[in-house]
């Protein structure tokens, strides 16, 4: 009994470490959040069911729209957590919004400037096409704190991200409900 304690308990955290994506990030030019998501094979099928599902946990209006995120992570060669992870920062994902705007983003919010979209949807790919023309493309860089430096006037702003994109990841740790499942 005390041996199946010890390997299940060993393969739980065996798989935390293989599971999790690795994200690091430091303010420095050596290290970097990495915005394309390269090695999460294991989750690329559910990403709009776990997407949907974590933003159902915060009563979002945005939940019911992760495959558009998704979509347009794809098309646009980004992370497919980062646009939900900002719409954390800077709106408790679409809660509070400049009304009317579906502008859940931030994007072109600046004193008494609004930036409003016809709907949830095409703030999705305006913004998702802008973060990668406008700064990743114009930055060359992949660097959520460096966008950050331009993307917004808080220098927190690229940590509080990226805690919402690694919230993001964990969330299938958390609800193995909503993974793939396998079998022994």
């Amino acid at each position: 009994m005390k041996n199946k304690i010890l390997f299940v308990l060993s393969f739980v955290i065996l798989s935390t470490f293989i599971l999790t994506p690795k994200v690091f990030a430091e303010n420095s030019s050596k290290s970097s959040a990495v915005l394309s998501d390269n090695g999460s094979v294991s989750l690329s099928d559910n990403r709009a069911k776990i997407l949907k599902k974590f933003l159902e946990s915060y009563n979002s209006p945005l939940a019911p729209l992760a495959p558009e995120f998704v979509e347009n992570a794809d098309n646009n060669n980004l992370d497919w957590r980062l646009l939900a992870a900002i719409s954390g920062v800077e709106s408790t994902f679409g809660q509070q919004i400049p009304s009317g705007s579906y502008n859940g983003w931030g994007w072109g919010v600046y004193g008494n400037n609004v930036t409003y979209f016809s709907s949830w949807k095409n703030g999705i790919e305006i913004v998702s096409r802008g973060l990668r023309e406008k700064y990743m493309g114009k930055l060359e860089t992949t660097n959520v704190y460096e966008i950050g430096s331009m993307y917004a006037a808080s220098p927190a702003w690229a940590s509080h991200v990226e805690y919402y994109m690694n919230k993001i990841s964990d969330f299938t740790l958390l609800n193995p409900q909503d993974s793939l499942s396998i079998s022994l």
